[in-house]
């Protein structure tokens, strides 16, 4: 993705200029093949890049935590995700699922 040196608007590919998508600015330049050739798009990711954020994703290769203590089986190890569950000022909410006998549990920050 590009953007305007101008205004900072997104670019869009018009033939081989990137033309800028504000309608007040007529800024264009030439396309960069080789720049374009660098972006990464979903397309070209592999599985072990994309985050999973189902609830029955797997944690196993996730981050750990040594500071917390299962309910189930006191073991103080567990994967761990962060989401943003409420408005973006409120802190990300940690799920976490142990890594002896699987239990999983939340933690509000």
């Amino acid at each position: 993705m590009q953007f305007c040196d101008e205004c900072g608007s997104m670019m869009k590919a018009d033939g081989d200029r990137m033309v800028c998508t504000n309608e007040e600015c007529d800024t264009s330049s030439a396309r960069d093949r080789d720049a374009e050739a660098a972006f990464v798009t979903t397309e070209a990711q592999t599985g072990d890049e994309v985050i999973e954020s189902t609830e029955d994703a797997n944690f196993e290769g996730k981050p750990k935590s040594t500071d917390v203590v299962c309910d189930e089986c006191g073991t103080q190890e567990a994967w761990y995700t962060l989401k943003q569950t409420a408005s973006a000022d409120e802190p990300p909410t940690r799920f976490f699922k142990c890594t002896e006998c699987g239990h999983r549990w939340r933690e509000y920050n």
